[in-house]
């Protein structure tokens, strides 16, 4: 009897098992980092109560932080289902991100909030859809070439860089003291006009 043709794709396997272990520990990491989110906002939301210039901006660190967390717990948890499920996963995830990005920009336009404050998040948020489009673009290309393992390992980097804006998103919720080159550049810019504008600074009569 013959035996029925085998597609090449249906053999190989999208996920090469190098880096199965990699999202097997990521889907975990992303679970645990979610649930400590939730912990972080309950607790930073007592404080953010009685800062009410803050908590417009509150939320949108907030909404960064668990769309980067549940970005990477999506990819990898579909990663790891056999057959070609992380293609699909991440396009999807990806315009879903997009969307996202989207909204949080309109939204900070609404606030009319000055540029200063909202600087730094739209940057964030600029920077978040960069990864979200260069997943787009890897999850089409594993859809349309299942073979192509370089792919899969460029989503296993963007899962990473996931990981690293959550992370700086929550220390940022919590409150956490930073010193970013954004921030310092804006605070000089501040203080310099600040300074200029200061009538002590004039020269008495």
């Amino acid at each position: 009897m013959l035996t029925p043709p085998v597609s090449v794709c249906e053999d190989h396997q999208v996920v090469p098992d190098s880096i199965h272990d990699f999202f097997l520990a990521s889907g975990s990491a992303a679970g645990a980092l979610i649930g400590l989110l939730f912990v972080a906002i309950s607790v930073a939301s007592e404080r953010v109560a009685r800062e009410k210039t803050g908590a417009q901006l509150y939320r949108v660190r907030a909404s960064v932080a668990l769309t980067a967390f549940t970005n990477a717990l999506t990819v990898s948890l579909f990663a790891l289902i056999p057959g070609h499920k992380i293609g699909p996963a991440v396009t999807v995830v990806a315009v879903g991100g997009l969307t996202f990005v989207a909204a949080a920009v309109l939204w900070l336009i609404r606030l009319r909030q000055p540029l200063w404050d909202t600087l730094p998040h739209v940057l964030l948020l600029v920077g978040l859809a960069v990864v979200f489009v260069f997943q787009l673009v890897e999850g089409v290309d594993v859809i349309t070439q299942p073979g192509d393992s370089g792919a899969v390992n460029t989503i296993a980097v963007l899962v990473v860089v996931c990981f690293l804006i959550g992370v700086a998103r929550a220390w940022a919720l919590i409150g956490g003291p930073s010193i970013g080159f954004v921030q310092e550049v804006i605070a000089f810019v501040q203080s310099h006009e600040h300074s200029t504008d200061d009538p002590a600074d004039e020269e008495p009569r």
